[in-house]
């Protein structure tokens, strides 16, 4: 029974999006935008261009059609935090992202990898 129900069910619809199916085919707009869309495509084929194409010579006449570039970077990994040092004999201040930092380094040589790791400042 719950398949013959399932078949009723999916008779109704289909009945329904082929009323609305033949109510879109009688709109003016969408008649308009389908021979638009054919002669496009035509178009297209006497020239031997892809929609790709026609997106990079549409790029080229209006820039604001090209998507917005993302800020910073192209890679997905997020940023590391700054990091802020300061040596407490020298008062000298190192801001840095990464570990490999010509001055902590020669700190690290000096004072200890420990030492100079206390004097990060939050």
């Amino acid at each position: 029974m719950a398949k013959l129900k399932d078949y009723y069910q999916k008779k109704q619809l289909m009945e329904q999006l082929a009323d609305e199916i033949s109510k879109l085919e009688e709109d003016e707009a969408l008649k308009n935008e389908l021979a638009f869309e054919d002669s496009l495509r035509t178009l297209m084929a006497e020239y031997n261009k892809t929609p790709k194409h026609v997106l990079q010579i549409l790029k080229a006449i209006d820039p604001s059609l090209a998507p917005a570039k993302a800020e910073g970077g192209t890679g997905t990994r997020a940023k590391r935090p700054l990091k802020t040092y300061k040596n407490p004999h020298t008062g000298e201040v190192v801001k840095t992202r990464g570990g490999n930092h010509k001055v902590l380094n020669a700190w690290r040589e000096k004072y200890g990898k420990e030492a100079v790791q206390s004097w990060q400042e939050d």
